[in-house]
């Protein structure tokens, strides 16, 4: 299958020389297929990505181009298979960067300079090449080589310490949560990458750490160490600036709705919803203000889920919105599907895999006004791509190929 573009994307005409694997590089690419740049993505059938061998698999079968998780982060690449340890894959990979604008991995710091394919080697084919680089910790400095995982970085940066309850062990946040943060960083530096090498003609290397870039997400916690020395720790659900604060039950299975109250207006118009006739509990005076609540925080907790708890939590949410209440339902997946602002916004795509069939992916969460982005094609099939890259791409002729095929190079 030939990849096809439709005309006006932002990125319409930037080549994408792929080698990231696992998510967050897959997931930081997706965005840049997505509007429109022609990415390349390697693999070998010696090692496929990651995320192929990962669950969930279409009817719970495994199979190399079964897994919904990579069908996922690959959608609108090219696909193609290299041996990158064969003699030839270098001379083939250099041909790639003279084609490419942007050379993207996340490899353990050094992976591609072992292949002689490093910043400097690629400049020399390329001057004007921009080179992302990502990896748990950054390039240089005592810990570079440290393999990167997900609840790893999460605990390095400390997120995992504030995880959980105060009379429990620490909690790793759901999933493989920091690399859902990084590829929103990454896109924003390689979009300054290629636009100060359109403008200078000079190539770039970005070198990004995530353990660096989700330190952002700790802000708060770091600056009130910073300025006043104090560690804050595990809270549950609870809010140091909120109260009531946490989700609460409500009727039917296992169904929940969070609601905070960060203001004195926040707190009243729950006084409102609860007691309209302005008695009982929630004008108990201990609950006037917010070091009060703070103080009988389980009390006020309590009484407020024997509140929520004959409500069904879309009506419910609806209900303190309009009271001016922050609030939302705890959604399940199936919650996610049927949510009427998600729909609106057109955020699940569907693509029909030459494997899987239909299946659903989020789009971007950014509309470009001017030239938004879609979700075309689905993710490719392990080497999919590798002819119609490698000849009509890149050049190579019948011989050439062909060679490269007999040599094992294409594997």
């Amino acid at each position: 299958m030939t990849a096809q573009r439709d005309a006006g994307k932002p990125l319409d005409g930037v080549n994408v020389l792929d080698f990231c694997w696992v998510a967050v590089g897959p997931m930081t690419t997706k965005y840049l297929g997505e509007y429109g740049a022609n990415v390349v993505r390697v693999e070998s059938v010696k090692r496929p990505g990651t995320l192929r061998s990962a669950a969930p698999f279409k009817d719970g079968v495994s199979g190399i181009n079964r897994s919904a998780y990579f069908a996922s982060y690959n959608v609108n690449k090219m696909g193609i298979t290299v041996d990158m340890r064969h003699p030839r894959a270098r001379e083939l990979m250099l041909r790639m960067a003279a084609w490419a604008h942007l050379v993207t991995e996340n490899f353990t710091p050094g992976t591609l300079e072992s292949w002689e394919l490093g910043f400097a080697q690629l400049k020399e084919v390329n001057p004007g090449i921009v080179m992302f680089s990502t990896s748990m910790m950054g390039r240089g400095g005592p810990m570079e080589k440290q393999p990167g995982f997900g609840p790893v970085l999460s605990s390095l940066v400390g997120l995992t310490n504030l995880t959980g309850w105060p009379d429990r062990d620490p909690v790793n946040p759901y999933g493989a949560y920091t690399d859902f943060i990084v590829p929103r960083f990454a896109v924003a530096a390689i979009l300054a990458g290629l636009d100060r090498s359109r403008r200078t003609g000079e190539g770039v290397h970005i070198d990004m750490s995530q353990l660096e870039t989700t330190l952002h997400f700790s802000a708060p916690v770091l600056l009130d160490y910073a300025v006043n020395g104090r560690e804050q720790s595990r809270q549950g659900n609870r809010d140091p600036g909120a109260a009531p604060h946490g989700a609460f039950r409500c009727a039917g299975d296992d169904r929940w709705i969070a609601i905070g109250c960060f203001s004195d207006a926040h707190w009243e118009g729950l006084q409102r919803t609860i007691a309209p006739d302005g008695s009982g509990w929630p004008y108990n005076p201990d609950f006037t203000t917010l070091l009060g609540r703070k103080a009988k925080e389980d009390d006020l907790e309590r009484l407020l889920s024997d509140w929520t708890s004959s409500w069904e939590p879309g009506a419910l949410m609806e209900t303190l919105q309009s009271s001016g209440v922050p609030a939302g339902m705890v959604n399940d997946c199936r919650d996610l599907f049927d949510d009427a602002q998600l729909q609106h916004r057109g955020h699940f795509q569907w693509l029909d895999h030459p494997e899987i069939g239909p299946y659903a992916t989020d789009a971007s969460e950014m509309h470009l006004s001017l030239s938004p982005g879609s979700l075309d094609i689905p993710a490719p099939l392990l080497g999919e791509h590798t002819a119609h890259v490698l000849k009509d791409l890149i050049g190579l002729s019948d011989d050439e190929y062909k060679s490269l095929e007999e040599d094992g190079v294409l594997e």
